[in-house]
């Protein structure tokens, strides 16, 4: 405990570092797996399976954290292009790294479309840990979003058809068919159960708030669970359910996200550390450059011939295409999935797993701290959009109302605007302000300020349309359209 306790505070104080540094917190975490393993304090950890099955417990927090803080108003016109990339820019990604596996470093055909699948997934924590420094175009941040939640679906039925030799389907239309199948299924599972679990949470009244984070997550978790027992994809599953809970009106959701998102870094540094200490860093000398061999070939040609060939479809500008190339980072999930084969027992597949791993830190290494360089040369590095105001709602039974908790940030719009100005709909009020520690009744009047937390009571008809309004203000200030949602410039429709 004594351990475990230590790491997680050093874990902690490393995503300090690592947003100042630019770079990712998994390579820390990892480093601390590394220094607590066989060649630092000696703890012998050599449990592949026991990593896998761990592993795939920290992606589904990590994909539910993920789906529950996406926006679908955001991604959803990204939707298409996502999803090319996920399945065509997969498949385009494993031919080119297994041709390189085979023909540069002499890897079997059989370890070297392993090795193609296991590298062809995008990881969103990798991502995003460096994307928040920089804001791009919503069209990008969607489409990559969308795509590290797509991706990790298709790639595990792969790299578990791949690494099962014996099972395998016999031919490649087979495996495209099962693809497509549980994925189809796990989809549907994931609408299923995130709609009507979202319609169970807003009718039943919970006795503590604390309970709303806890169901939300056991409808993650039942997503992922019953979508591989209907032999679907479990990992679609859980990241539409989630998609679908996170945009619904939810009581609490500020909880439900702060809840999800502190579960999600404990499964990161947990996940990163365990793999840390499944390698073995003295034996990784002669897998240095196989790892940059395979490296440069997937970022300089797979990655970017992927994003061409699966968005010709679609009129993305060259620009986006470069970014959306150099931003394909690779994280947790490959080394994840480098342990299937180990489990199987496949020839080669410690060595693979290797490769991986080196591969994983050094281009990490490379492509984090550079991202942000690069879009600022593509022109791409915009400013910061304003923050939403943070709006938690409670059902009030017996009143048929609801309270509102609005909280406004530093970068919201809602600074200076007046109580007034608002324009709630009828049947909304905002009865008290906190400012300062102190709280007040407000006047029509009343100037909000950054820092300020609002209590609005609203009828249930017209809770709806009352947080859209807060939303729209915080975002356009006291000119936006009358519940509109994204400012002046764009009405609600």
């Amino acid at each position: 405990m004594l351990i475990s306790a230590t790491v997680l505070l050093v874990a902690m104080g490393a995503v300090r570092l690592s947003s100042r540094t630019g770079l990712p917190s998994l390579l820390i975490y990892l480093g601390i797996g590394v220094v607590l393993g066989q060649d630092g304090f000696g703890l012998d950890f050599e449990d592949a399976e026991l990593t896998r099955t761990l592993g795939y417990a920290a992606l589904v927090v990590i994909l539910a954290e993920g789906g529950l803080a996406t926006k679908w108003s955001e991604i959803r016109p990204s939707v298409p292009a996502a999803t090319s990339l996920a399945t065509v820019g997969v498949a385009v990604s494993v031919g080119v790294v297994a041709c390189a596996a085979h023909f540069l470093i002499g890897l079997p055909w059989e370890s070297a479309l392993v090795m193609g699948a296991v590298l062809s997934p995008t990881d969103a924590a990798a991502v995003f840990s460096v994307l928040r420094r920089v804001p791009l175009p919503p069209r990008l941040t969607g489409t990559l979003e969308a795509e590290s939640g797509f991706n990790d679906a298709p790639v595990v039925i792969l790299v578990v058809a791949l690494s099962a030799v014996e099972h395998a389907p016999a031919v490649w239309y087979e495996l495209v068919a099962t693809i497509l199948f549980e994925l189809a299924v796990g989809a549907v599972a994931g609408v299923l159960i995130g709609r009507i679990g979202a319609y169970g949470l807003r009718r039943v009244a919970l006795p503590a708030a604390g309970l709303y984070p806890i169901a939300v997550l056991a409808l993650c978790v039942l997503a992922y669970a019953g979508g591989a027992l209907a032999h679907g994809s479990g990992f679609l599953a859980v990241y539409v359910t989630a998609l679908v809970l996170g945009n619904s009106k939810l009581p609490h959701r500020p909880a439900v996200r702060g809840f999800a998102d502190g579960l999600a870094w404990l499964a990161q540094i947990g996940l990163f550390v365990l793999l840390g200490l499944l390698v073995t860093p003295h034996v990784l000398a002669d897998d240095v450059w196989p790892a940059l061999l395979i490296g440069l070939v997937l970022t300089l040609l797979a990655r970017p011939l992927s994003v061409v060939v699966s968005l010709l479809p679609f009129r993305v500008p060259w620009r986006d295409r470069a970014l959306l190339s150099w931003a394909g980072l690779r994280g947790a999930v490959p080394i994840v999935l480098a342990t299937i084969p180990m489990v199987a027992e496949m020839h080669g597949s410690e060595r693979m797993f290797n490769i991986v791993f080196v591969l994983v830190v050094i281009f990490t290494l490379v492509q984090g701290p550079t991202l942000p360089w690069v879009a600022r040369k593509l022109g791409l590095a915009g400013s910061p959009s304003p923050r939403d105001v943070e709006i938690e709602s409670a059902p009030l039974e017996r009143l048929l109302g609801h309270l509102v908790s609005v909280a406004i940030p530093e970068e919201s719009r809602m600074h200076g605007v007046e109580v007034a100005e608002l324009r709630l709909p009828p049947g909304s009020a905002v009865t008290l302000v906190v400012r300062g520690g102190s709280s007040f009744v407000p006047m029509p009047s009343t100037v909000l300020r950054r820092g300020d937390e609002l209590l609005v009571v609203t009828t249930e008809g017209a809770r709806d349309a009352t947080e859209r309004r807060l939303l729209a203000v915080g975002r356009g200030g006291k000119l936006a359209s009358w519940l509109g949602t994204d400012g002046p410039a764009k009405p609600l429709r």
